[in-house]
């Protein structure tokens, strides 16, 4: 959304500086511009010097991703690079790459802080910036810079903008917009290499904490969007933090998953496959294609033959917006959700700001509605402007879709030669929680839609309610959630939901991806009454999905005897959490002296009515060892159904003796992650 505000902040008065980098700061936000300008980022001083001291955070702002506030004086002797984004903006969103990047190539000289500077108003509260730091998986320290106060102090004016400061805290550049790598690349090395010879530069990494350290493990992980198939009552859900597609039955049974769990763009089986961060799905013919977002490609899913194949995307962002082509020739930006009707896909496009089509057979590929421009202009389907679209369904006779940066459901006919239609919604900056006709509604980043029975519903995301929007009289009111943020099942007008983002109809059910719920919830159509799916067979989950656990919990020390003997270990949840008795039965174990405790092996569940303990049969022979046990533990919630998972790495010293049992249990007790 590189955008300039349309409704600057007021300049402080009295601080000369603001005047000074409102001319050198912002050369290239506009509204709509999707790209950085090409070459070096301005450089205020070209000797590197800085001709503008930065200034410092004020004290009252919250920050995360580190344990104690920071400030410019803490950083001297550091190249910082500010980076005033908000967490709406695919553009944003589309920089957070090339930061990582810089990050991992100037780990000991460069420090980014995200200035979190919010476009709506959900996107001020800190537990919402919180679940965006871990949806987009950021590893630098954010500030939450609520009220512009750091935006004003630097003359900011577009999303997103960067700014650099050299290591005795001048400013040396700035650049708005995407595409930021290499510019910054340059300038950062030529500064190292000019810091470093006067001996002014600190090379040391950040010492942070980050959010996802504090966080519980979840079996979903932001699920983003969720799809339906009417006719074999399939659930297609996209686990979006954990690369893979879900395929569950209408009970929440999982008896398929599409991808490793590991980021890629490989193709093969399902068990060898690899997504990035997918959002949304559509089944035709009994082959789920799949909007793999952060690859930039749509990806087939056969799912007679199990098989991932890719069919459009060369997995490179697109540089411009109106290049059709074939298939896998033409480049493509974010695609976010995915419709058919007839012999045609249509893909709401939120990185151009456009809907495309796509036609699997032929495998042409072009933009269907939208100039690219960032706005919310009806007219014919070329020429309108639309802003960021990232829900779309369709009635067979229009596309329905939800255009999140103008807060708007609008449509866009399936003639060739149509109109785009706005049904909701006034502007870049007119949002709000309003009910009612549509001149005076309205939502907050709506992310989400489904046409069902005449009606639309829509996931209004910020104000974590659903919607229903009726096309035919233009009027919006509320169906569900109490628009506070949370987890409550029950009746519709007491049931909480947190920035939902997808939505399918299956029967007399409402499906929702509740995105920061890492949960699936469900609405009765005809009660309103909502509930959490229970997910359950989650022995189809692969191991590899997870990653090891970085502590390990030391278990008092055991004594057995030698020979054949069974070690039990038995794991204890804390209150308020059952077992699934569906997971995995997955304990592995290896000891350190095997001619002492052997052979390693994996352990299973000792009994279904004791899910979570694991027999160990091991042949001693005396002496002293250490067992490393490694185990994956599923459990749910007994208010809701959220199921999560605890990764454990446990170390059980052993001594062999004479004096030893031949059978012995060891009790753990599973500490929920910090969080949880």
């Amino acid at each position: 959304m590189s955008l300039l505000r349309n409704k600057l902040p007021v300049l402080v008065p009295g601080l000369a500086i603001v005047a000074m980098l409102v001319a050198v700061l912002v050369t290239s936000g506009s509204f709509g511009r999707q790209t950085a300008q090409q070459g070096e980022p301005d450089v205020i001083d070209k000797s590197l010097e800085g001709a503008i001291h930065a200034p410092d955070f004020p004290d009252h702002l919250p920050w995360l991703n580190i344990d104690q506030p920071l400030s410019l004086e803490d950083l001297r002797g550091k190249l910082v690079l500010l980076d005033f984004w908000t967490f709406c903006c695919i553009n944003c969103l589309h920089v957070l790459p090339d930061l990582k990047e810089l990050e991992e190539k100037y780990p000991e000289e460069l420090v980014v802080i995200g200035v979190h500077s919010a476009k709506f108003t959900n996107e001020k509260d800190t537990e919402a910036i919180r679940q965006a730091i871990l949806r987009y998986e950021i590893n630098h320290p954010v500030i939450n810079d609520y009220d512009f106060d750091v935006w004003r102090s630097y003359g900011t004016r577009a999303w997103p903008t960067l700014v650099l400061i050299n290591p005795k805290g001048n400013i040396i550049g700035s650049h708005s917009g995407e595409g930021v790598f290499e510019p910054f690349d340059a300038i950062i090395s030529k500064a190292i290499t000019y810091f470093d010879a006067r001996g002014e530069l600190k090379r040391s990494p950040l010492a942070n904490t980050l959010e996802r350290e504090r966080q519980p493990n979840t079996v979903l992980s932001f699920p983003g969007k969720v799809s339906a198939d009417t006719k074999s009552k399939r659930i297609f859900i996209s686990d979006s933090n954990h690369n893979r597609i879900l395929i569950t039955d209408q009970d929440g049974e999982i008896f398929d998953v599409i991808g490793t769990g590991a980021v890629g763009t490989t193709d093969g089986s399902f068990e060898e496959a690899r997504l990035h961060h997918p959002q949304g799905t559509f089944l035709r013919d009994n082959i789920l294609y799949i909007a793999d977002t952060e690859n930039h490609l749509i990806r087939a899913a056969d799912l007679d033959a199990r098989r991932v194949t890719t069919v459009a995307g060369t997995g490179i962002q697109a540089s411009s917006r109106n290049e059709s082509g074939h298939g896998t020739d033409v480049a493509l930006n974010s695609p976010w959700a995915l419709i058919g009707h007839g012999d045609r896909m249509y893909i709401a496009m939120a990185g151009p700001h456009q809907l495309w089509s796509f036609d699997p057979v032929s495998g042409l590929l072009e933009p269907y509605a939208g100039s690219g421009r960032e706005d919310i202009i009806d007219g014919p389907l070329q020429s309108a402007a639309l802003a960021q679209p990232s829900g779309i369904t369709t009635d067979g006779k229009v596309l329905y879709f939800a255009d999140s940066e103008v807060s708007a459901i609008r449509s866009a006919d399936l003639n060739p030669t149509g109109r785009v239609n706005t049904i909701v919604g006034a502007g870049l900056f007119e949002y709000g929680d309003i009910d009612g006709p549509a001149d005076v509604a309205r939502l907050q980043h709506p992310l989400g839609i489904a046409y069902h029975d005449g009606l639309l519903y829509v996931a209004d995301t910020y104000n974590s309610k659903i919607k229903i929007v009726d096309p035919k009289t233009r009027t919006v009111r509320t169906f569900a959630g109490t628009g506070e943020a949370g987890l409550a099942d029950g009746p519709a007008d007491r049931a909480q939901f947190n920035e939902p983002s997808g939505l399918a109809v299956l029967g007399n059910e409402l499906l929702v991806a509740d995105a920061n719920n890492h949960a699936i919830r469900t609405v009765d159509l005809p009660t309103g009454v909502v509930r959490t799916l229970p997910l359950s067979g989650m022995d189809r989950l692969t191991i590899s999905a997870v990653s090891a656990s970085e502590s390990v919990v030391a278990l008092p020390g055991q004594e057995i005897a030698p020979g054949d003997v069974r070690i039990r270990i038995r794991m204890a949840l804390p209150p308020g959490f059952k077992p699934v008795t569906a997971a995995p039965a997955y304990l592995q174990w290896q000891s350190s002296d095997s001619s002492v405790v052997g052979p390693s092996a994996t352990a299973v569940n000792s009994n279904a009515a004791t899910p979570l303990s694991y027999d160990l049969t091991v042949a001693a022979a005396e002496g002293r060892c250490e067992l490393r046990l490694n185990a994956v533990v599923y459990f749910c919630e007994e208010a809701n159904e959220v199921c999560r998972f605890d990764e454990m790495t446990m170390s059980l010293p052993i001594t062999v003796g004479r004096f030893g049992q031949s059978e012995i249990e060891v009790p753990v007790t599973v500490h929920p992650t910090p969080g949880m």
